[in-house]
């Protein structure tokens, strides 16, 4: 909520708290689509995209199965119960259903009967996009305290098994954030700042294209394939390295910082050669990228959080590191966030 003070307005502050990932079943090497498809698929993955391996759901399993243990692993280690959820946010492009919302079965599984609702579909930057919302959400009401954000991918349900290179590049599994009210009012903690953008044009060049109002599910889609996700055209491979250091240098000059203040960077986790692109341009050491596409594929909606759980778990972050989140997907849709990280992990 916005007070003024001393003539100068300032509001209430947030901070991701606790995280929690989840990665379904048995890991799948990359000689598994070697042998499948009776081509050398690894070589191509492991130095093109650095994945080496991935999960895949239970065909009993919905994408919200992926996000309660997650969540359930967020929760614990905020020392939360669900009942403390004030809302909770579900960003996927794999949703349980086309309606209702996964939020609304998240809630149910997780006990979370206090929260509101909802899910975004910003493709594989809605995780970033979903924390910016949580963060505004608090800077504007003080009914709301602590935020369940979750990104979830289950694109395994959508595959093409004859598009080789989709089914060994994309993944499953799901991660979550709770973003919380500081008592602070410090402009200088927590998140900082937020960069949104899309490229509209590249709204059919990938995508699942039956589903919705323009093309209903129906028998004649199904067998044209138009309910799996297809790359119809290519989108130009410099579009990541060129618009995530543009976006990223905005937040700098925003935040007056100097892109060696930045501790850490977590990248959308489809491909390598982007993210060293984009940290050679900002004239950074690659290992400024914390990656996790080699343990668990590209997990979509899902990877940023996954990569900041698993940063966590190996104590990569501390206090007062600065942090950015940098998101694209399909549409096309970009967002970046700046944040002061603020608990030692």
């Amino acid at each position: 909520m916005f007070e003024q003070l001393e003539g100068t307005f300032y509001r209430s502050r947030s901070a991701i708290v606790a995280l929690g990932s989840y990665a379904p079943g048995p890991a799948i090497p990359n000689d598994y689509f070697d042998k499948y498809y009776h081509r050398d698929v690894s070589t191509y993955l492991r130095v093109q995209r650095n994945i080496l391996k991935r999960h895949f759901m239970d065909p009993k399993e919905a994408t919200s199965d992926l996000i309660v243990p997650a969540a359930q692993e967020a929760l614990a280690n905020a020392k939360l119960k669900p009942e403390d959820i004030d809302l909770i946010i579900v960003a996927t492009d794999t949703p349980d259903y086309i309606s209702p919302a996964t939020a609304n079965v998240v809630q149910y599984k997780l006990g979370a009967h206090k929260a509101g609702c909802f899910d975004i579909n910003a493709a594989c930057a809605g995780f970033v996009i979903a924390i910016d919302m949580a963060d505004k959400y608090i800077a504007s009401d003080h009914l709301y305290k602590n935020i369940l954000v979750a990104g979830a991918y289950g694109m395994s349900r959508y595959f093409d098994w004859s598009e080789y290179k989709v089914t060994s590049t994309f993944a499953d599994g799901a991660g979550v954030a709770i973003v919380q009210r500081m008592e602070t009012d410090n402009p200088y903690e927590g998140i900082l700042a937020s960069e949104l953008f899309a490229r509209g044009e590249y709204h059919d060049y990938l995508g699942i294209y039956a589903g919705g109002t323009r093309t209903p599910a129906s028998h004649e889609s199904i067998d044209n394939k138009q309910h799996l996700i297809k790359f119809v055209k290519p989108i130009p491979p410099e579009t990541n390295s060129t618009e995530w250091p543009r976006l990223i240098r905005c937040l700098l000059e925003r935040l007056e910082m100097k892109a060696e203040e930045v501790n850490r960077f977590f990248f959308t986790q489809i491909d390598i050669r982007s993210i060293n692109q984009t940290l050679d341009q900002l004239g950074l050491p690659h290992t400024r990228a914390h990656n996790v596409m080699d343990q668990y594929g590209y997990t979509g909606s899902a990877c940023i959080a996954m990569a900041l759980a698993d940063a966590c778990r190996k104590h990569l972050l501390k206090k007062g590191d600065n942090v950015f989140l940098m998101g694209s997907g399909g549409g096309m849709s970009m967002a970046a966030v700046a944040m002061r990280w603020e608990f030692d992990t």
